[in-house]
């Protein structure tokens, strides 16, 4: 049985390997700016559930020739702060001026996860959830959001900051799945893949 990360995230793949599973990886290049504005009025729960089940479907449908047995996951990351969710900056105005808003105050990392089952090379299962960690952050410095902004790290990651990385330096703490935060909630997707009659240990490198 074969792991499929529908995901391009360096950080999900690492906590993956660290826990013990080496997955195929294959983006699903879903449009996520179209699904959310599907969306309309949705809860931010729902919004990232719904990400992440778009990208393990996309993924799924594109796997059943070559993995004939799999499990597909897709995760998606926002964080719910002030009332509102937010993704990836993706440019240094953006991310400076989010952690003008971020510095000194709370905000929800949410990550939604979707699990396919494949057998026989059809889809056969599926589970969703999200996890919510609240995160405490850290008020630095003008000139250490400079520094941190030009090292380009916060512009491709939800919420503009990373636990794992430099970001780390700017976090107070976490209440909750520190690996959730980081992109992927290992305790949430056992028991994921535990609804679709799959265990953990099963997929455990050998």
């Amino acid at each position: 049985m074969r792991f499929v990360l529908a995901s391009a995230s360096p950080a999900r793949l690492g906590v993956l390997r660290a826990a013990g599973i080496d997955p195929s990886v294959v983006v699903s290049g879903v449009d996520e700016d179209a699904i959310i504005a599907g969306l309309g009025d949705a809860s931010h729960i729902d919004t990232v559930t719904a990400l992440a089940r778009a990208k393990a479907a996309a993924v799924a449908e594109t796997v059943t020739t070559t993995h004939t047995d799999a499990v597909v996951v897709g995760c998606d990351s926002m964080l719910s702060i002030g009332g509102e969710l937010v993704g990836k900056p993706g440019d240094p105005a953006t991310a400076r001026d989010r952690w003008s808003a971020m510095a000194g105050r709370t905000g929800e990392l949410l990550t939604g996860h979707a699990v396919v089952r494949i057998e026989d090379g059809r889809r056969t299962e599926q589970a969703t959830g999200t996890q919510g960690t609240t995160v405490r952050f850290a008020a630095p410095t003008p000139e250490e959001v400079d520094a941190y902004v030009a090292s380009g790290e916060p512009l491709a990651v939800a919420g503009g900051f990373t636990l794992d990385g430099l970001g780390g330096w700017f976090v107070e703490g976490v209440d909750g799945d520190p690996s959730s935060v980081i992109g992927i909630s290992l305790p949430l997707t056992r028991k994921l893949l535990a609804e679709v009659g799959v265990s953990v240990v099963d997929l455990w490198r050998q």
